[in-house]
């Protein structure tokens, strides 16, 4: 304990006393604290110790000053009663109640918020003494039902305040899972509490899960929430499912062994709605919350390592849960229970659109599906339509939405089925009482949803449709084409002949700008959404559909509106940025040839009503908003606790509160513009740079020369015909000056947005024709900076192999020095034996004079010969070399080196040096 030794005398020298109150109380709530322990501890009389015992476990249960004191003093002492003193169950009973207060958070209500928390402290340290979590478990094995009871109760408030380092000693401790698990199986208080420990103890803990289900923990699960009525059951079936989410939750393995073993009956049997009156209490429904989140976590993908055998844990996953009806049960959930609280309702549906992303079968099984009872039945689909169309509820029309997104999502042929119902109904059937709409097939009743209460100006059921039908239309040329070919009536015969769907959704558009919600005020809430899905819903169309493109344009209108729309600064940065892509979908997909309605008119309108670099900024502006800066991939929902339970269940429509003091992040809006749709937006951002620019920089219509214009004609004089062929130049030059102006005008918008949108490296580049001069500018300046490092490099070469031949001329001439040197020597030999001779001469030795004439003739001869020799290796030597040089001389003379510069030092040098030597002799 040198730990607990060390924490007190850290904490006791009066400095409870200067947390909670005056230096004199925390001294006295010490003092006080110390006497019964000390009375525990060393007290004579058993009973006066089980008395200190219960006073130190009042006062601490009361006091934060005296849960500081207890934790710096207490806990040694205490420990040593649970060990020692077994026997005394009382004593025991009382150490560990203690303990458990000292462990207790007390709240009062006052003080800073960074004030020192005792119990968080005292949590610390005992859970720092593997031994004492050791000796705990032990104590589950007591026959007295206080001990088990309150050594849970100590255990769970381990793991409430400091999880990590509980999970971590349980495990190292021999049988401490098993231990717990058998508490399951105790009196109920006991296996309550022993349920709630394991709860927590499982929350992220994934070596702790496995133990627990091969201990056998599903089928004690399933037992005990049988055994408590299902979802008719109270908190503990709750915590049963929270253990269960908390086994299956990003875990494979326990997935697998819990379908092939219980199988999903047991759970899917909780979902069965039982009685006749249908209530729901609140617990009911915290409960159905837990059943449907466990369906949830069997259908969506964990951080798997190995995508091919999680995306084959799904699937059998999925097949397995259809085939025991559950797509039965959450329908009735769903869409048939509308007395069920709108979080069971909204939870369902989730778990529909989950069930059949994706899977053919689960797909064609959801759209063969009837609900209701003859006669009076209609197709499952038509009943989720219905909810998106008359829900008041936000959150469950976003729930509904979402089954429709994950139906049409890669299903090109439920999309062609639902499409194939869209067939216009009289005007007066369009406009029959809501009850109707039984009868009404899917296409007829979302084509009514489109149209409906447009003359009171709330296009929110409009709204929901058009989002509907943005999936049916999605990726789907044929659904595309064959929704272009509906035309709906005029509200009344009077004002004209029946209008494209695409020219009324637009109008919509428009009229949506001032919408009024049903109390007659103006809805800028609802102008929000409205008016971003109605945009989504014509970007989606027009995406790689001419036609579509050609429908649009049919009105000129159109046009002018959208160049308003795209330059409203009260409009949010989504409308801006989504109208700007529609605008740029009328230039990417136009074909076109007719004046007024081909890509080249529209550009043109751009440029003279936005400019380019206005217009491509639309773009950034929307890139960075927050609906495209955080849309991501489905992320799985926030687990279920019995902290946010309630709160969970009780779901309001948030309308109102999360979109007042929001823009682009509408809880809707983020529903709906999910990952894909931002990727698509995102691809055609950059086709469309790239297509706006190509087409500005071309001529409106390229100048078709007619040989005929260009021949002289029968009975044209020259003078006509030079002026005629004058006059065609000048038109064309004219054209061609039109044509710099718009470059030079496009080039002079690039360099405005340079260093923003074009510049950066995340932004698209500028046009097709910039982009071949710039690669054209840099594959010309690589080309010349190989060629000059190459040019460096023989440079380099050839000035080695000068020095090289310079350094070899220079010991030639060393060479030649010292042969003339020996000719020197000679001469002055020669001259030394003619001096001699003459000498000879004059003292009158005339016998000898013969021999030193010839001595002195053959020695002359033979240094001559020898002196010739060298002389002539000299010389052809000394003319390779120079051969050598003036080839050197040529080549550096082409690189700009000037060769007399480099050698005009060498001969200097030895001149110089010779004329020295002469000096000497003389």
């Amino acid at each position: 304990m040198d730990l607990v030794s060390g924490y007190k005398a850290e904490e006791c020298g009066g400095m409870v006393g200067l947390v909670f109150g005056n230096e004199n109380s925390g001294s006295s709530e010490d003092s006080y604290i110390e006497r019964l322990l000390d009375r525990i501890s060393n007290g004579a009389l058993a009973e006066d110790r089980r008395t200190a015992v219960t006073e130190l476990q009042s006062v601490v249960a009361e006091s934060r000053a005296a849960q500081l004191a207890f934790g710096a003093m207490g806990f040694p002492i205490l420990m040593g009663v649970l060990k020692e003193e077994r026997d005394d169950v009382e004593m025991v009973r009382g150490a560990l109640e203690t303990i458990v207060s000292a462990l207790t958070p007390i709240d009062h209500g006052k003080g800073p918020k960074n004030e020192v928390q005792p119990a968080l402290m005292n949590t610390d340290l005992l859970s720092r003494e593997s031994e004492s979590i050791s000796l705990l478990l032990s104590l589950l094995s007591e026959e007295d039902f206080y001990i088990r009871y309150y050594t849970l109760q100590l255990l769970t408030a381990l793991v409430t305040n400091s999880p990590n380092r509980l999970q971590e000693a349980i495990l190292t401790i021999p049988r401490g899972i098993t231990r717990l698990m058998d508490m399951l199986m105790d009196r109920e208080v006991i296996r309550n509490e022993a349920l709630l420990l394991l709860t927590y103890l499982t929350r992220e803990a994934e070596e702790i899960q496995k133990i627990l289900v091969f201990e056998g923990a599903f089928e004690k699960i399933f037992s005990i929430i049988k055994e408590e009525g299902g979802s008719e059951g109270g908190v503990v079936v709750q915590d049963c499912l929270e253990l269960l989410n908390n086994l299956l939750r990003n875990n494979s393995s326990n997935q697998i062994l819990l379908r092939e073993t219980m199988g999903f009956d047991p759970l899917i049997s909780i979902l069965k709605l039982r009685g006749s009156t249908y209530s729901f209490t609140q617990q009911k429904t915290i409960n159905l919350l837990s059943a449907l989140e466990t369906i949830n976590l069997l259908l969506m993908g964990g951080p798997e390592a190995d995508s091919a055998k999680d995306a084959n844990r799904l699937l059998t996953n999925k097949t397995v849960l259809v085939q025991k009806k559950v797509l039965d049960h959450l329908l009735m959930l769903g869409v048939e229970s509308q007395w069920a609280p709108v979080a069971v309702r909204c939870a369902a549906l989730q778990c529909i659109g989950d069930l059949i992303a994706g899977y053919p079968k689960n797909l064609d099984a959801l759209a063969s599906k009837v609900l209701g009872e003859e006669p009076h039945v209609e197709p499952a689909l038509n009943s989720i339509l219905r909810i998106i169309l008359r829900s008041s509820s936000m959150q469950e029309f976003i729930a509904a939405d979402y089954v429709f997104k994950c139906f049409c999502e890669q299903n090109s042929d439920g999309q062609t089925m639902l499409a194939s119902t869209l067939i216009p109904q009289p005007h007066s059937m369009t406009h029959a009482p809501l009850e109707e709409d039984v009868n009404m097939s899917f296409g007829s009743m979302l084509l009514r949803g489109l149209t409906l209460n447009e003359n009171d100006g709330d296009l929110e059921t409009c709204c929901r449709a058009a989002s509907v039908l943005s999936y049916i239309l999605q990726n789907n040329i044929q659904c595309k084409e064959r929704v272009l070919r509906i035309e709906l009536e005029a509200p009344m015969p009077s004002l004209g002949a029946p209008e494209p769907l695409m020219h009324r959704m637009v109008k919509y558009l428009a009229l949506s700008s001032s919408m009024k919600s049903k109390d007659g005020k103006s809805s800028s809430t609802g102008n929000l959404y409205v008016q971003p899905i109605i945009l989504k819903l014509l970007v989606t169309w027009l995406a790689d559909c001419s036609n579509a493109v050609h429908c649009f344009l049919d009105a000129r209108p159109h046009l002018t509106y959208l160049l308003e729309l795209v330059s409203n600064p009260s409009a949010t940065v989504c409308i801006r940025g989504l109208t700007a892509v529609l605008l740029g979908e009328c230039v990417l997909y136009n074909k076109s040839s007719e004046s007024g309605k081909d890509a080249f008119t529209v550009v043109d309108s751009i440029s003279r009503k936005v400019g380019l670099t206005a217009y491509f900024l639309k773009f950034d502006e929307m890139q960075k908003g927050f609906l495209f800066s955080s849309a991501k991939p489905a992320q799985p929902r926030k687990a279920l606790t019995r902290s946010n339970a309630a709160s969970m269940a009780e779901i309001e429509d948030v309308e109102e509160n999360a979109s007042s003091n929001q823009t682009d992040g509408h809880p809707i809006l983020i529903s709906i513009f999910d990952a894909q749709f931002v990727n698509l937006v995102k691809k055609l951002e950059s086709d469309i740079r790239e297509n706006i620019i190509e087409v500005y920089s071309l001529p409106k219509s390229k100048v078709a020369v007619v040989p005929a214009e260009l021949e002289q004609k029968s009975g044209e004089n020259d003078g006509d015909y030079i002026k005629r062929l004058r006059s065609f130049v000048e038109k064309q030059c004219s054209e061609i000056q039109d044509l710099l102006g718009r470059n030079a005008s496009l080039a002079e918008d690039l360099a405005r947005t340079g260093g923003g949108s074009i510049s950066q490296p995340e932004q698209r580049g500028s046009g097709a024709s910039e982009r071949v001069q710039v690669e054209t500018l840099r594959r010309d300046l690589q080309e010349a900076s190989q060629r000059l490092e190459m040019l460096k490099a023989e440079k380099a070469k050839i000035e080695s192999e000068a020095s090289m031949y310079q350094n070899l001329a220079g010991k030639m001439e060393s060479d030649l020095k010292s042969l003339s040197d020996a000719y020197n020597s000679l001469e002055q030999a020669n001259y030394h034996l003619e001096k001699e001779m003459k000498a000879l001469k004059s003292g009158g030795a005339t016998p000898s004079s013969p021999d030193i004439e010839a001595i002195k003739a053959e020695a002359r001869e033979e240094a001559e010969k020898e002196s010739e020799a060298e002389l002539n290796d000299l010389l052809v030597c000394l003319g390779q070399e120079q051969s050598k040089v003036e080839k050197l001389s040529a080549r550096l003379l082409e690189l700009g080196v000037d060769v007399d510069t480099l050698l005009e030092g060498i001969g200097d040098d030895m001149g110089q040096h010779e004329d020295s030597e002469e000096d000497e002799e003389d």
